[in-house]
Parts: C-alpha cells; structure tokens; sequence
C-alpha cells in the first residue's frame, strides 16, 4: 500500500482554532448589544447616509442577520459602548427594526480606536475628502501620541491602507484647517 501525502494532512479541531483557550487569551467574545446601548464614536468623521448602500445593507440584514459584529469598547457609563467599527451596521439594524446586533467588546485606549476606526472605514470607495482629510489626521495624531517619530514616515503609514502616499496624506490633512464653508464646498 502507498503513502499518500492526503493522508498525512492533519486538521484542527474547531475548538483549537476558535475555543475557549483564544477567547481567554485574547479576552474577547461575540456578544448581542442592545442598539440603545451603543452609541457613536467620538468625533467620529464618516457620515452614515441613508442611501441606496444603506437600503442593500438593510435588506441584507433582515435576510441573513448581521454578518460581522461591530467592535466596541466599554464607556465610562455603566452599561454603555463606544461604537470603534460598525456605524453602518448599527443603523441597518434600526432601520430592519432589530433591538440588538452582535459585538465585540475590546479594552482599548483611546489611540488604538481612533487606528481601528480610521483603518475599518478608509478602504470604502465612497468617502469624501472632508471625512478622508479628518479620519487621516486622527490617525496621524493617535500614531503620534503612540512615539511613531518622522511626520512622512507616520503619513506613509496612514496611508497605506487607503493606498495613498505620504505627501496625499498630509494634502488632505492641510483640508482639516479650512473653514467649515470651504471644506463643505470641497466635498
């Protein structure tokens, strides 16, 4: 009889890859947040319409349920969550007339949300310069405040998850410091 190499493949068990051990590593779990427990990110800078993507995601929702739980962190309020990743999915939820949407709930500093919020939203294709130009200088500032040192080297990583180079990073950024008219008739 022949070795076949097929049958020295060994797989992991579920529980190894997802169980109770990586749960307690990392101490996070998915859990279902009440909507009126959740509440915006501060100086949060992407808009959430109720557009036409908006109308997809809701359909989406009520046919197959909230496919990636947002990520949150624990307010100082009892009871309260600070929305890091997930906007959008919150407000599918209220208007597929949900009363909850699953979570992740993550002890995280201030700058280490800013990072994942700026990083979770900057890849959409629909964003406009206003809500670029200030979700790159948070960034900028949380990397900043973490001892990133060299404002190109900090702005080429800003924005490398967008694919924009560090001169366009600290274009944007420059937008920040206009008037609200202007910046308004810039987007």
């Amino acid at each position: 009889m022949s070795s076949r190499s097929a049958d020295k493949i060994v797989f992991t068990s579920y529980d190894d890859l997802f169980g109770e051990e990586q749960k307690a590593e990392t101490g996070e779990s998915v859990v279902n947040l009440p909507l009126s427990s959740l509440h915006s990110f501060k100086n949060h800078p992407f808009h959430v319409a109720d557009d036409a993507k908006m109308q997809e995601t809701v359909k989406s929702v009520r046919q197959y349920g909230v496919l990636v739980p947002a990520i949150v962190r624990k307010n100082k309020e009892q009871g309260s969550y600070e929305i890091i990743a997930g906007h959008r999915r919150k407000r599918a939820c209220e208007l597929a007339d949900l009363t909850e949407m699953p979570a992740i709930v993550r002890n995280l500093t201030d700058d280490e949300a800013v990072i994942i919020m700026v990083d979770s939203n900057i890849q959409r294709e629909d964003i406009l310069p206003s809500e670029k130009a200030w979700a790159y200088r948070m960034k900028m500032e949380a990397l900043s405040h973490q001892g990133v040192k060299g404002e190109e080297y900090t702005a080429d990583l800003v924005g490398e998850a967008a694919g924009d180079c560090a001169r366009t990073v600290q274009r944007y950024i420059r937008l920040t410091y206009l008037k609200q008219e202007l910046l308004d008739y810039t987007d």
